[in-house]
């Protein structure tokens, strides 16, 4: 399930919705986005799920299926690694330089043990 890429929303109180981002601890795609958020110095939390994907049910509650990372801010919830750091490169935090201040970073190699090949 693929989502458009979306401006951050506020909530009621008029705050920036904050990133959180469902992931496993050895999962490499997930590696890849938690080092992007932190090259960005993007705030995020932080929801570890189970490595057994039926027990994902926060995973699947959010996105309609059980495979990691997956990002969510606002309404917009990404569940590829590509359009996760895609999203990530583009995305401007009030409060941090835009993305045209920030140093070019290139997205990290794909990794061949990605978390769906398992």
């Amino acid at each position: 399930m693929k989502a458009s890429f979306a401006s951050p929303t506020t909530d009621m109180s008029g705050h920036f919705n904050r990133m959180k981002l469902y992931h496993t601890e050895w999962c490499p795609e997930c590696e890849a986005v938690r080092e992007k958020l932190a090259e960005l110095h993007l705030s995020y939390e932080d929801e570890i799920v189970p490595d057994v994907r039926p027990f994902r049910k926060k995973v699947y509650d959010v996105s309609g299926q059980y495979y990691v990372p997956v990002l969510v801010h606002g309404e917009t919830v990404l569940t590829e690694t590509s359009d996760i750091l895609a999203y990530l490169d583009n995305y401007e935090d009030p409060g941090h330089p835009s993305g045209a201040d920030r140093q070019e970073i290139s997205n990290p190699p794909s990794s061949s043990l990605d978390e769906r090949n398992h």
